[in-house]
């Protein structure tokens, strides 16, 4: 997989301690990480302290000469996160004798594989929606990612009615899930 530029400005700028792309890292993480504690008998505070941990972990690996990111950073965080909650997970599962084998309970590299197909097809979807052109492109945001109702779309794009919008943002869609389909079956 080939890693995006933005994705090693990032680390670029992590590694000068830029806040700004630590910010981003975080900002790109922080969701995963959140939802990968809370699913783990965990909460707020134990995502943001094992996002930390993570980007410490990151950045120590990144000053490695020999340091190679193959997959997006979020991806990375994700994984590290993983360990470190399971190796938590363990620590307390021995003081408190709830499980004989949190690793059953947590497979780490079923997620993290499951989580770079859900990141390939995502970055194909993004290609996708940035080739469809306009006013496809501006209408599916404004649609699914805006949530703005078809009648102020309707308006906005000089559709005569909301329901001409509608149509418009069907065909939209199909359009890109074509463009979509034929990228992903490309790789």
């Amino acid at each position: 997989m080939n890693i995006l530029p933005h994705e090693q400005d990032l680390i670029i700028g992590l590694l000068k301690n830029d806040s700004t792309a630590v910010s981003k890292i975080y900002k790109e993480s922080y969701p995963i990480v959140h939802s990968l504690i809370i699913n783990n008998n965990g909460d707020a505070d134990d995502a943001k302290d094992v996002l930390q941990e993570a980007l410490v972990i990151l950045f120590e690996k990144a000053k490695t000469p020999d340091f190679e990111l193959t997959c997006k950073i979020s991806t990375y965080i994700y994984s590290v996160a993983r360990r470190i909650w399971l190796k938590k997970l363990q620590l307390a599962t021995k003081k408190t004798t709830i499980a004989d084998n949190v690793e059953e309970t947590v497979a780490v590299e079923d997620d993290l594989e499951q989580h770079q197909t859900t990141n390939l097809q995502l970055t194909h979807m993004h290609e996708a929606l940035l080739k469809i052109g306009e006013p496809c492109k501006s209408l599916l945001e404004g649609y699914y990612f805006n949530k703005q109702n078809m009648q102020d779309l309707a308006t906005k794009f000089g559709y005569t009615n909301a329901e001409n919008a509608k149509n418009q943002k069907y065909k939209c869609l199909v359009r890109l899930k074509k463009m979509f389909f034929a990228q992903y079956k490309n790789d």
